[in-house]
């Protein structure tokens, strides 16, 4: 399994047979090294409603075919746009041929914002998301804040990597990210949703000088591991 990252939360997962994207906010996005144009994922997993975690997933999902697996209510505001999804919610798994997948808690919001008509359309819980194929465990955890189940969360389900906000204001900060660390314990930490705008400008060495006892991955866009 190939794992990549690239920019703000979006995570590129390559198995054997299949080819995973999670959260793709590429138009927008000044980090990404990704066009919408040229993606072709066979799945979307997507952790909440937020514009900058749906980001492309219509446009890619209606010209590739993609499934889309996402929380119930923004799976079914999704399919209203002409999308093939598969519903789940938080402590639901499910075996798919790609692999497994389960929603985990977070802490956070999850909308879409009409700007134009000045709406916003509730699109259920958000989520983190565990990811397990060819025996191997992908903890992307979405936007969230610190919470003390994650201890739990990373006692049933060991990850060999874990993606984690660091941007602060709206999500966990450095600090709390590195928390998060000791109480997941995944093989690897990586630290994620930082620098796309102002509020959320971040320093990822301040983050990794602070976990103790897992090994902690800096990545740049386009950057992979091999698990």
């Amino acid at each position: 399994m190939k794992v990549s990252y690239h920019g703000h939360s979006v995570v590129k997962i390559r198995t054997e047979r299949h080819t995973i994207l999670i959260d793709p906010f590429i138009t927008g996005n000044e980090l990404t090294d990704l066009k919408p144009e040229d993606e072709n994922p066979d799945v979307i997993l997507l952790t909440h409603g937020h514009g900058d975690h749906v980001g492309d997933t219509v446009d890619i999902a209606k010209r590739s075919g993609a499934l889309v697996v996402a929380p119930n209510e923004l799976a079914v505001w999704l399919g209203w746009q002409g999308v093939n999804t598969h519903p789940m919610h938080i402590g639901g798994a499910y075996e798919f041929d790609f692999g497994k997948v389960k929603f985990t808690q977070a802490f956070h919001g999850s909308s879409f914002i009409k700007e134009d008509s000045q709406e916003i359309i509730y699109t259920g819980m958000p989520a983190g998301i565990l990811f397990t194929a060819e025996g191997k465990t992908v903890h992307h955890l979405g936007d969230t804040g610190l919470f003390s189940d994650l201890e739990l969360i990373g006692k049933r389900h060991p990850a060999d990597i874990a993606f984690l906000p660091i941007g602060d204001n709206f999500t966990m900060g450095p600090e709390d990210a590195a928390y998060a660390v000791g109480l997941l314990k995944p093989k690897v930490a990586v630290p994620i949703h930082y620098d796309t705008f102002p509020p959320i400008r971040q320093d990822p060495e301040d983050f990794k000088n602070q976990v103790e006892g897992t090994e902690v991955r800096i990545m740049k866009a386009g950057d992979s591991i091999d698990l």
